[in-house]
């Protein structure tokens, strides 16, 4: 027997989960992720069903000099979570969930998705900020941020973070929280998968629903300038309570047309709902509208249908200086130029509490009122591979003039240049240093990854 079916046949005593090599019939379906343009092949997966798993799964990945990987909900769309000839680490079966009603708190689990926990703490009218697409894994997205409709309230997903359970690269153990291990609670709330495994996460809940303010307003491409100009006018006097995105996309009617589209969320009273969106309503003349009251899950699940596992997907992503007239006329001509009706450019209005944190509160740098502009290329057909990834690109090259610096690290493609620092920004020589006290061999570098002081 060779030294490495050794390990694993050790390790294979104490694990309850399932060790996978390619061989197996699983094996396929567990090294999938939610972009089907990657198609990376690990030479073992660790399907792990508790922290015990987790850390055998860290220790056998160092007896056998593999690189690592670590997937959670496997949404992320520059495919991260899986990793060609290491180890994946799939937390995927861990989706315990305990809700703490009285304490307005949540407990989950490294593979719990945002639906998962969602359908939990509605039970007892109850949320925490989570992602717009409600397939997206909880681990992930707050690890680097967590962009949802309750950020301008409630602040990103991890500011509502009030400790986790981490796993680190020596296989230790360890609670981060305000009160224990401040230094690791820092990193970890943006600092992505750097700094350990989170096998689980324990959130500040609010009261929120289960019956929101929210939907969707559509308008004709040829309106698309009138209405992103009311929408940046309108995103400047919203309340902490609503979020507005605009999309311009292909209407999903199977007409082909392109269209222009306003969706929004309010998780106040109704009557105040509708009173904020209301204008929203009555501006212009809508194809379609379709805010009013909606269960704040259907809510957080609204846009899944626009992002369905196994498309291939390329995006592009990052904060404009402003939404200036100019800069609008140049998104218009970029979805003009559209190849694929899965494709679609969103615009993201950040404010409220999560742009009132200090930037060096936390490790995530985006504290700022302002407009992300997602270019998200989507397209089934293998061969149009080429034609999707150059019109985001070109796409993202015709913003050039408007960009600001800033990026949101989970949107972050894989080939992107100084990825750490443009994402980290000042916090950076924080993160380095304490990257260099937790993880000083780099062990966790299938990231947007920080390098060791």
């Amino acid at each position: 027997m060779s030294a490495s079916a050794e390990s694993i046949a050790v390790t294979t005593q104490s694990f309850t989960g399932q060790l996978l090599t390619p061989a197996d019939p699983a094996y396929d379906e567990r090294r999938r992720v939610h972009n089907g343009l990657i198609d990376k092949r690990p030479a073992l997966i660790a399907a792990c069903h508790g922290v015990a798993d987790v850390v055998d799964a860290v220790q056998l990945a160092r007896t056998l000099g593999f690189e690592v990987s670590v997937r959670g909900g496997g949404h992320n769309v520059a495919g991260r979570a899986v990793i060609d000839g290491g180890l994946m680490i799939d937390l995927s079966p861990m989706k315990g969930i305990h809700v703490d009603s009285s304490a307005r708190t949540v407990r989950a689990q490294g593979g719990v998705l945002w639906s998962e926990l969602n359908r939990e703490t509605q039970l007892y009218g109850l949320a925490t900020t989570g992602g717009v697409v409600s397939s997206t894994g909880i681990a992930g997205l707050t690890l680097g941020g967590g962009i949802g409709w309750l950020m301008p309230k409630y602040g990103l997903a991890l500011d509502n973070l009030r400790s986790a359970e981490m796993v680190l690269a020596d296989g230790r153990v360890q609670r981060a929280s305000a009160d224990e291990n401040t230094d690791l609670f820092w990193a970890i709330r943006g600092g992505g998968g750097n700094f350990g495994i989170a096998t689980s996460l324990e959130y500040d809940l609010h009261a929120v629903g289960p019956m929101v303010t929210g939907g969707v307003v559509v308008h004709p491409l040829g309106d698309a300038f009138n209405v992103l100009r009311f929408y940046r006018d309108r995103c400047a006097s919203l309340p902490d309570e609503a979020m507005l995105v605009a999309a311009l996309q292909t209407a999903p009617d199977g007409s082909n047309a392109k269209v222009v589209a306003l969706a929004g969320g309010h998780c106040g009273t109704l009557r105040d709902g509708e009173a904020v969106f209301g204008s929203v309503k009555r501006f212009g003349s809508p194809l379609l509208d379709r805010i009013g009251p909606i269960p704040y899950a259907s809510l957080n699940s609204m846009l899944d249908p626009a992002f369905p596992r196994g498309a291939l997907n390329y995006w592009k992503a990052q904060f404009l200086t402003d939404l200036g007239d100019a800069a609008i006329r140049t998104l218009i001509e970029a979805i003009e130029q559209c190849p694929s009706p899965m494709s679609a450019i969103f615009i993201e209005h950040f404010h409220g509490a999560a742009s009132r944190v200090p930037v060096a509160a936390t490790a995530c740098p985006l504290r700022l009122t302002g407009f992300n502009v997602v270019i998200a290329s989507q397209w089934t057909d293998a061969d149009q591979t080429a034609r999707g990834v150059t019109w985001a690109r070109e796409a993202f090259a015709l913003l050039k003039p408007y960009l600001a610096r800033a990026r949101y690290v989970n949107y972050l493609e894989d080939d992107v240049r100084d990825g750490a620092a443009v994402a980290y920004g000042p916090n950076l020589p924080r993160l380095r240093a304490l990257k260099a006290r937790f993880d000083p061999t780099n062990f966790f570098k299938q990231n947007v990854n920080i390098s060791p002081e």
